[in-house]
């Protein structure tokens, strides 16, 4: 990142868990002022937004939280509807699991797009991965492009999206975290669990084990010998 960036602003696009937490300390490192903004649109867990909120005000940012109640309505899926069970298999990436909320990262990218015209600020970033890939489209770097080009042509405004961990395993998002001196903190006060249970989780739903089975390989190596 180069020192002209250091000194603009950034809106990070926050929902509390792992991966959007380590973009906002990486966000912290890079830029100016950062600011969140997080989406309620009917999770099934609340303790999400109460998740993102806590970390906001610890860390003392700018935080706003937009209804996106519409989105629960158009795409019912496990993670709107508690009489749809989460599937308990790690997707194959071929088939989109019941947890995808269709529409979902293009809806919030451009809200918060939005937003950050109406404070002049350039730079948005999430914390979309294609590497570990479960089957959602919208997580994939041709469609954060893509998106990016139509923000800018829809509003007239050179928006940047950076997607840090966009080709990062869970391992290594693990390992950035650590570099960032921030690995205990993401793991004790972050929410990824899709059953809503901080930290660790519940240790069964595919974001437990995909979120476990990454701080596990990097804890490896960290000492090969164990």
């Amino acid at each position: 990142m180069s020192k002209i960036l250091k000194e603009e602003k950034a809106i990070v696009v926050f929902s509390g868990g792992q991966d959007s937490t380590t973009c906002l300390f990486w966000a912290l490192e890079q830029f100016k002022d950062v600011i969140l903004v997080t989406f309620d649109y009917g999770q099934r867990h609340v303790k999400e937004i109460e998740c993102a909120k806590a970390i906001a005000e610890e860390l003392g940012l700018e935080h706003h939280i937009l209804d996106m109640a519409l989105l629960n309505q158009l795409a019912p899926n496990s993670l709107t509807r508690s009489d749809i069970e989460v599937d308990e298999a790690i997707p194959d990436g071929k088939t989109a699991p019941n947890s995808l909320v269709e529409g979902r990262n293009m809806l919030f990218l451009t809200f918060a797009a939005v937003l950050a015209k109406g404070k002049d600020i350039r730079h948005i970033v999430t914390g979309v991965c294609e590497t570990d890939f479960s089957g959602y489209p919208d997580c994939r770097d041709v469609f954060i492009k893509s998106l990016n080009v139509t923000l800018n042509l829809s509003m007239d405004y050179s928006y940047v999206i950076h997607t840090p961990l966009m080709w990062l395993t869970k391992a290594q998002t693990w390992e950035l975290a650590d570099k960032l001196g921030k690995l205990d903190y993401i793991r004790e006060k972050t929410l990824t669990c899709y059953n809503g249970i901080q930290g660790d989780g519940c240790g069964h739903c595919p974001a437990c084990t995909l979120r476990r089975r990454g701080l596990e390989q990097y804890l490896k190596l960290l000492t090969p010998n164990s």
